[in-house]
């Protein structure tokens, strides 16, 4: 099947971002792990942390709580609620503190009124059923011949297409959020200056994740677009 079997198109549009992915993951895990060691001057814990943030933009009504997992920190804006993993919520380490600063800022992004964030939000049902039906319709596409064969692979594709549409779009999602994270860290001396540099290269790598996902997207995209040309 197109997503699964190795040709000279996953070997060379897909399988190298899958290894830049592996070793942004890596390096994600391996710069929380580090910082994760690190206290804070001020001692203030990551939930903590996220209320300050809240508070200095004058965002009021999120609530914040733990949740189960390592590294399962998000913003949940159905519930307004900001989930941390317990070595975040609870931790004083400079990662926790940016890491649940930058959930934080995801919470402010809503409040504010943020483009970017406005339209993922908004393609997300979208993209659930492009996720759903383009595998099928590509595996469809492959058994039937002619031109409805085409017709379903291309309608495949396209649909899956969406999916990259939606990781670009979360790029400068991410970026900003963990902008006004490190902004507000700094304004309301959150954390010191050298703290700050460390915080700074937690949530770089974690960036580094997402750029890492829109390239497995583009690179499982382009080769199914060159696997259609060659069908045709």
């Amino acid at each position: 099947m197109p997503f699964y079997y190795f040709d000279n198109y996953y070997l060379l549009f897909v399988l190298p971002a899958l290894i830049f992915a592996l070793v942004a993951q890596q390096m994600v895990s391996g710069r929380f792990r580090k910082f994760s060691a690190v206290k804070t001057h001020r001692g203030m814990t990551g939930a903590q942390a996220a209320a300050e943030v809240l508070k200095a933009h004058g965002v009021y009504g999120v609530r914040i709580e733990g949740v189960a997992g390592n590294l399962t920190d998000h913003y949940d804006p159905r519930g307004n609620v900001i989930r941390l993993s317990k070595n975040v919520h609870d931790s004083v380490s400079v990662a926790a503190v940016g890491i649940a600063a930058h959930e934080a800022g995801h919470a402010v992004q809503y409040a504010k009124g943020y483009g970017p964030i406005k339209l993922r939000q908004s393609i997300i049902p979208v993209t659930r059923i492009g996720s759903s039906l383009s595998l099928p319709l590509i595996i469809a596409g492959m058994f039937f011949a002619g031109e409805l064969g085409n017709m379903l692979f291309l309608l495949g594709v396209a649909l899956f297409g969406l999916a990259a549409v939606f990781q670009l779009i979360t790029l400068p999602v991410e970026f900003n959020a963990s902008r006004r994270a490190l902004d507000t860290l700094e304004s309301t001396r959150i954390l010191y200056d050298d703290e700050l540099q460390q915080t700074k290269k937690v949530l770089s790598a974690a960036a580094l994740t997402y750029v890492a996902a829109l390239a497995v997207s583009l690179g499982q995209l382009l080769r199914l677009l060159l696997l259609s040309n060659r069908r045709r």
